[in-house]
């Protein structure tokens, strides 16, 4: 078998070597656990007194928002199919900067990406772009000698990857843990790093887009203790950081002085949640103030904005009271009309929309500036990557601006008698329904059900806080 232990290949790549630990925790499968994992020992590490760097393979929101709540800074996503291997990388060393060590959780599981024939958009390709090792979460339910042969599997199925070694999850007793230690008798290069017992509550809630999102306030102070102590009763901390390779942070980018300040303002509450905490950086790199407000309680828009960012969420879960809050829905109106700059995305495009359907097939009115209705149902209408191109000038660029990203959502768009402009020509990956109608502009608002990841072309970030600066004046 290959020695699991090796220089990692950003060093060989132009990385510098530190003292900053990090490495990377994956599963078998979706469900193995890999995210009670993540999280419990970001907790563990957190209760140690150590600055913990959370990272996300993917382009989930969910879990960078838990890694948030327990280590008290913003998660960074990685992705291999929205960025480049550089973006990738860049972005990991300046997330480092004033961390004590790093933890990268993976998605799904550790080989699985965009395709079944290639290993691009895996935590197995992002692991071995980044130079991290791999922690393997093993489901050990209702397994004894066969996990060490799960184990063996995915040791030997890329000899290019180092996997730290293993955990077993879900393990029913200690004489369970001990036929699993006795199974891994036959896998030697590859150490059982931990054994964590079956308890009853750790796990976070799910809903029908996922995980219930940290706004929800579930992953509160008693839950990341328990999480903490699960994983420190367990889990060989101590040979995990000794054994994890060292990196060294970038310095942080810094914006010239004198440069004008853009106040930008950013729907943050319950219902809109879902932010690339990079596409948050280059809008502030840029010269933007973010200034949070909240469509569900605020009654007007902070004062001295000259551009709003609506991200996705669930604003199906908050009809009522978005609906009820006639003053905000009239703000962002009237914004517009004066001349302001808005960008949406999926959940905060749906809250422009005329209308929100319920699941009860209740209709609520939202702020009007596309004439389209949103009616939610059981099933998922659209999964996958998308790669969008610009048909005309936009607040993102010119025409001809490309940028990657993702579309994850329950609701169909059912149009209007009149419909604004199409302005994206889209290319996707892995969808139920293709479409060609996204992106649409109707006077300063862009809005579509795409998350574009602005690391894929950080160029657009410029142009919306060009557009934001411009468009008042």
């Amino acid at each position: 078998m290959t020695p699991n232990h090796k220089e990692p290949r950003l060093r060989e790549s132009g990385g510098l070597p530190g003292d900053i630990p990090v490495l990377a925790v994956a599963g078998t499968h979706s469900g193995s656990g890999k995210t009670t994992v993540a999280i419990g020992l970001m907790a563990a590490l957190s209760r140690r007194g150590l600055t913990v760097q959370g990272f996300k393979v993917g382009p989930d929101f969910i879990d960078p928002g838990h890694h948030r709540a327990v280590t008290g800074r913003e998660s960074h996503n990685l992705d291999g199919w929205m960025m480049t291997r550089d973006a990738n990388r860049d972005l990991f060393l300046r997330g480092l900067q004033d961390a004590d060590v790093g933890v990268v959780e993976g998605v799904m599981g550790l080989f699985d990406g965009v395709s079944g024939g290639d290993e691009k958009g895996s935590t197995a390709r992002m692991a071995k772009d980044l130079g991290v090792p791999v922690l393997l979460v093993v489901d050990a339910r209702s397994m004894a000698r066969s996990a060490a042969a799960v184990a063996l599997g995915f040791a030997r199925f890329d000899p290019d990857l180092t996997l730290a070694g293993v955990v077993f999850n879900r393990v029913g007793s200690r004489s369970h843990a001990g036929m699993l230690e006795e199974a891994m008798k036959a896998v030697p290069d590859l150490p059982i790093l931990g054994c964590l017992p079956r308890e009853e509550g750790l796990e976070i809630p799910s809903r029908h887009l996922g995980l219930v999102t940290a706004e929800d306030h579930v992953l509160d102070a008693e839950r990341a203790d328990r999480l903490a102590r699960w994983v420190e009763k367990s889990l060989d901390l101590d040979r995990l950081l000794d054994d994890a390779p060292r990196f060294r942070a970038s310095p942080p980018a810094t914006r010239p002085p004198g440069e004008k300040t853009v106040r930008i303002g950013l729907a943050r509450d319950e219902a809109f949640c879902f932010y690339y905490a990079e596409n948050l950086r280059l809008l502030e790199a840029e010269g933007a103030e973010l200034v949070p407000f909240s469509p569900i309680r605020d009654r007007e828009l902070p004062d001295g904005v000259c551009g709003l960012y609506l991200g996705g969420g669930y604003p199906e879960l908050h009809c009522e009271t978005l609906s009820a809050n006639r003053g905000m829905k009239r703000a962002i109106r009237s914004f517009v009309r004066e001349g302001g700059t808005v960008y949406a995305e999926c959940g905060g495009f749906m809250y422009l929309m005329n209308t929100i359907q319920d699941l009860e097939g209740r209709t609520h009115r939202m702020t009007g500036l596309f004439p389209f209705e949103a009616v939610m149902e059981p099933r998922l209408r659209s999964l996958g990557y998308r790669e969008i191109m610009t048909t005309q000038d936009s607040p993102l660029g010119p025409a001809g601006t490309r940028a990657r990203g993702h579309e994850f959502h329950y609701s169909r768009m059912k149009p209007g008698e009149e419909e604004p402009r199409c302005i994206y020509a889209v290319t996707g990956r892995g969808s139920r329904e293709e479409t060609t109608r996204e992106g649409f502009l109707a006077e300063g608002a862009l809005g579509s059900y795409i998350h574009l990841h602005w690391g894929s072309n950080t160029g657009a970030a410029r142009a919306f806080v060009e557009a934001c600066a411009g468009a008042r004046g």
